[in-house]
């Protein structure tokens, strides 16, 4: 068991057009599961999941908006309030990358300005199908002060490490803002990850 000071709480929302593939990863990073026929979200659904960065313990707060049109307008409760947020496009559906981009725009606009904000390109398994570039939504990321990782919720690729990522800059940013602060002297140790869930499953 960790002491309290060592539990950090996160809120997290993601964000992105409908069929993205926000709930797989949510489910995949969560519970190690992958579904492949996922039924859309209604309003917001929450999950909790508990990540161990370098000697903090994290436990993310998620909230997983749906992407349908008319939920549009509850969405600013939910992101709000967030410490962080992942913006959520499929890469074999161009539109859902404006959509993604549409996100941002609004997350910068609405949102808190010191949000980290995530954007990936899911259903990184379907290359032969693919729309979005990977070259085109690196530029665009960096163009918009977004880090940006492709994933596969089906092949779990990359989605334990967009989570570990968002929770490294959190600390790393708590950190410098309070150096004196207990369990927030952070060191450099790649790869040292660990999932409370099952983090590894074939589809």
């Amino acid at each position: 068991m960790f002491p309290s000071s060592y539990l950090n709480s996160i809120l997290m929302v993601l964000l992105g057009d409908v069929g993205a593939g926000k709930s797989s990863l949510v489910l995949r990073f969560v519970k190690g599961q992958f579904v492949e026929f996922q039924e859309s979200t209604i309003g917001a659904a929450f999950f909790s999941q508990t990540l161990a960065v370098n000697d903090e313990t994290v436990k993310f707060e998620i909230w997983d908006t749906a992407g349908q049109e008319r939920y549009h307008s509850l969405a600013p409760m939910y992101y709000r309030g967030a410490a962080a947020a992942i913006v959520v496009y499929d890469i074999s559906n161009q539109a859902s990358f404006t959509r993604a981009k549409k996100w941002v725009q609004e997350l910068q606009a609405q949102g808190n300005q010191n949000t980290v904000v995530a954007l990936a390109g899911n259903k990184a398994d379907l290359l032969e199908a693919r729309e979005v570039q990977i070259e085109e939504a690196k530029t665009y990321a960096q163009e918009n002060g977004l880090f940006f990782m492709e994933t596969s919720a089906k092949t779990a690729t990359n989605v334990n490490d967009i989570f570990y990522e968002i929770a490294k800059r959190l600390l790393q940013g708590q950190a410098a803002q309070n150096p004196q602060t207990a369990g927030m002297v952070l060191s450099q140790r790649p790869n040292e990850r660990v999932v409370s869930a099952a983090s590894c499953c074939s589809s």
